[in-house]
């Protein structure tokens, strides 16, 4: 006997997987536009801020439970860290391409790995894991290697380098997440981390003089456009829909994001920027991809083995951070 409500259901299960492989996919095409009139860390902290102030009055509408002074201060840094972890990508988009920095963030998964490992405690890698972090580590390589590699221009490493730092802090964040005091709702969680986290980034691109040589007048209507697609599409419908898919699929299946959002940037930069797709990059995809998935495959194994069926929502908000990646 069918169940009453499950095409529907089916149907916003559809809507919001494409709303994660899609909208945040298409955030760093979304971040390239706009930092061509708006510094990025203005650009992180404005929408970041404001997204936050929209969560916080939800969450209250909501009557999502207060938090303590721990719980405040694991979401404080957690979302320092996320935010800059976004800006940086910003930072770096000046200097590479959209699609090449939504390639180098595709590797936080290998990140969060090594953190995971190396902290007090962690758990070690399984061998599939380990084969999957060499392989995207191999992707890497072929992506920001002597021009001669692999064909096509060589990456700027700067750009790179700054890219794969943004990652590090996104990672550190994510574990640091996992292991301290959080508030119960993740609606409040999140509304904190950005609130915190825009005020964050937001100091530090006045330290970077981003202030001094920002003027509203200047920016451009792509750049506005951009920045108002980022705050509604990004950091709004495509948290909404993460959150959703958490309560109402696997860890495993929602994580799938982390290797499709390249491919989409890739594709958008290419068809709307005119940013070039060469052999190096073909092959750099398919390899960091590969990598990716495999980690992602073997860890979701290893959490369905590990964590009672009972518990299995609380294992997957645990490990996800709640912001999107870009």
């Amino acid at each position: 006997m069918a169940v009453a409500g499950a095409p529907a259901h089916r149907g916003r299960v559809i809507a919001a997987f494409i709303a994660i492989y899609l909208i945040w996919g298409s955030t760093y095409l979304g971040i390239r536009f706009a930092i061509e009139t708006i510094p990025p860390f203005i650009l992180s902290a404005s929408r970041f801020s404001l997204a936050g102030l929209i969560m916080l009055i939800a969450a209250r509408v909501r009557r999502a439970p207060g938090v303590t002074l721990p719980q405040f201060r694991t979401a404080a840094i957690v979302g320092s860290l996320l935010m800059l972890g976004n800006s940086l990508v910003g930072v770096a988009e000046q200097r590479i391409p959209s699609g090449i920095a939504a390639l180098l963030v595709a590797m936080t998964p290998l990140f969060m790995v090594l953190l995971e490992w190396a902290r007090p405690a962690g758990r070690r890698p399984s061998i599939l894991v380990g084969v999957g972090l060499l392989i995207g580590l191999t992707g890497v390589a072929t992506l920001v290697g002597p021009a001669s590699f692999g064909g096509g221009a060589r990456v700027d490493r700067i750009g790179a380098v700054i890219v794969i730092l943004g990652a590090l802090a996104w990672s550190v964040g994510s574990i640091y997440s996992r292991h301290a005091p959080r508030p119960k709702s993740a609606l409040m969680m999140t509304a904190i981390q950005m609130l915190v986290g825009g005020a964050f980034v937001g100091v530090v691109g006045i330290m970077r003089g981003e202030l001094a040589t920002f003027h509203i007048a200047a920016v451009s209507a792509r750049s506005l456009a951009a920045w108002i697609y980022l705050l509604i599409f990004g950091s709004l419908i495509g948290f909404t829909a993460f959150v959703f898919l958490l309560r109402v699929s696997t860890a495993a299946r929602v994580a799938t994001y982390a290797y499709v959002n390249p491919i989409v940037a890739v594709i958008l930069g290419w068809l709307l920027a005119g940013e070039v797709i060469n052999a190096r990059m073909g092959v750099a995809a398919a390899i960091i991809v590969g990598g990716v998935a495999l980690i992602t495959a073997a860890e979701g194994r290893t959490s369905a083995k590990a964590v009672p069926r009972d518990d299995s929502l609380t294992k997957q908000t645990a490990d996800f951070t709640i912001v999107e990646s870009a």
